[in-house]
């Protein structure tokens, strides 16, 4: 208890020094279900759009429903700005990064929904000068907000979290994980989500979520877009991330650090590892829309408060910093001539001092702390080991992007789930029957189509093995072309390309067509030769 009193105190007096750079204050006004219950409880549905309604009024702010959930419920977005927009082309209008921050996609992952409440609320409480000046803040508090009316105590639904007592669900109505859905888009949810992202076209995508495992040092870890097809991840992990490291440090005596777990937390000897690089993921899937992308994963160990106020802080500085560098933020990616599509996870280049806090055994199976794994007892003592720490991914094999992909007319549910995305799709028109691909289209055989022995959100991932071949071959009439010079291109190809890890192939879009010996339906125009 005196560890966590000293760390608040600091917390405290840190943010304090910080309202002189982002100009916001806590202000008196509406204030959360949270904060009303000094952090017993979190807000049921109910209490986020009575919370909304109170902001009503407030001359920064435009209010909104992004779709309903599978459930009829309305999903609220809220656009705070100074001056107020109400659409993408008074946003544009105004030249600045548009930032996208959404909460509560595992509803039992609650901290980010009641800080982006404060936030909007302390946001526009003051005339003074703020984020709001430089940024247009797309905010998105209770995206499921299915799952969030499933409450239950938090011992069921989140075993290894430390309060409140009660709280939602990780997955939807459908039973959904919707942070593994943005490829196949099953959920109303998700294309709701996928439509704003296309209308509005944020340049930095921020998703609030809270660790599951392991005992560290860091009030909140975090993690840019993980796939190496991501234009901006790198960029995002080498000069974004360790400036908001430091100012969480420096602003508000929030320890920080890369997203992760150990591998072994007994010994500790093995390393730090991330999760995977995969587009399913919704900070990989904005990466591979050509923008930046920041993963927050408050600390589930620490009380709900802190989990709360260094969840608020790292929002804060990301819009201060979006404020500075808002034009880096928005740079346009060039067009890749071939794209990672498979990937393995390495190592940082140098082994780095991870903090850990000692855990003792207990020698029963009693639960002694909340959220603690039964049978053992956090000690509050720190040790720094100095270990690997695998937080980025090499590619392991490449696509060449050809010119065009040729879809047949047969294969419209590809062409519904691809604009969904906002690919845009065109349909050839009638052509004389000789006209050719000139030569230089390409085909996958097949050698292997190999699904997974497990199901996942309901499908058996699947696999291709084969190589491509030249073929010359009439484009008919009614057939659909995807041509790869398009904002999303990238993100075609990775959703398009038979051996992709993450790709419609994945997830059974093609099942009936993949056997020993046929043809990927899937036509490769132009560009280099696939690779063999």
């Amino acid at each position: 208890m005196r560890a966590f009193a000293i760390a608040a105190a600091a917390t405290a007096i840190a943010a304090c020094a910080s309202q002189v750079h982002t100009g916001v204050t806590t202000a008196a006004g509406p204030r959360t279900r949270a904060e009303r219950t000094n952090y017993l409880e979190t807000s049921h549905y109910a209490d986020v759009i009575a919370f909304l309604d109170s902001l009503k009024g407030r001359p920064e702010l435009s209010f909104g429903s992004i779709g309903k959930t599978n459930e009829g419920r309305d999903i609220p977005y809220v656009i705070a700005s100074r001056p107020r927009v109400s659409t993408p082309e008074e946003a544009r209008a105004l030249n600045r990064p548009i930032l996208y921050v959404q909460g509560n996609i595992h509803a039992g992952e609650v901290e980010g929904k009641e800080a982006l409440l404060m936030m909007l609320r302390d946001l526009t409480s003051s005339s003074r000068p703020n984020a709001l000046d430089s940024v247009v803040l797309i905010a998105v508090p209770i995206y499921n907000a299915d799952g969030n009316e499933k409450f239950a105590p938090q011992e069921q639904n989140r075993g290894s979290q430390n309060g409140p007592e009660m709280v939602g669900v990780r997955t939807n109505a459908q039973n959904l994980d919707l942070n593994r859905d943005y490829i196949k888009t099953e959920a109303p949810e998700t294309r709701a989500s996928l439509a704003m992202f296309n209308k509005w076209d944020p340049d930095l995508f921020v998703d609030l979520h809270t660790t599951d495992g392991s005992y560290h040092g860091y009030a909140l870890t975090y993690a840019p877009p993980l796939n190496p097809a991501a234009p901006l991840g790198v960029w995002t992990r080498d000069s974004i991330m360790p400036v908001l490291r430091q100012r969480m440090q420096s602003r508000h005596g929030f320890a920080t650090f890369d997203y992760g777990d150990f591998i072994d937390d007994d010994t500790l000897s093995k390393g730090w590892v991330t999760f995977d690089s995969r587009p399913r993921f919704g900070t990989n899937y904005y990466g591979l829309r050509g923008k930046t992308a920041i993963l927050s994963e408050a600390f589930s160990h620490d009380p709900f408060e802190r989990r709360v106020k260094s969840t608020y802080a790292f929002v804060q500085e990301i819009l201060s910093l979006a404020s500075e560098r808002g034009s880096a933020m928005r740079k346009e990616s060039p067009r890749p001539r071939e794209v990672a599509i498979r990937s393995e996870m390495i190592a940082a280049p140098d082994s780095v001092g991870v903090v850990a806090e000692i855990m003792e055994r207990t020698g029963d199976s009693t639960r002694t702390q909340p959220g603690v794994r039964k049978g053992m007892r956090r000690t509050g003592k720190f040790v720094t080991v100095k270990m690997p720490v695998f937080e980025r991914f090499r590619p392991t094999l490449f696509a060449p992007v050809p010119s065009r992909y040729l879809i047949p007319a047969s294969d419209t549910a590809i062409v519904r789930v691809l604009r969904l995305h906002g690919i845009t799709v065109t349909e050839a028109g009638a052509s004389p029957s000789n006209m050719q691909l000139m030569g230089n289209g390409y085909v996958f055989m097949i050698d292997s189509a190999i699904p997974s022995q497990r199901a996942f959100q309901g499908h058996r991932e699947m696999r291709l093995v084969g190589k491509w071949r030249r073929e010359t071959r009439p484009i008919t009439a009614g057939s659909f072309i995807v041509d790869t010079a398009q904002p999303l291109g990238l993100l075609a190809v990775y959703m398009l390309e038979p051996q992709s890890d993450d790709g419609l192939v994945t997830w059974n879009y093609f099942d009936s067509e993949l056997k020993p010996g046929a043809l990927y339906p899937i036509l490769k125009i132009g560009g280099a030769p696939p690779n063999p």
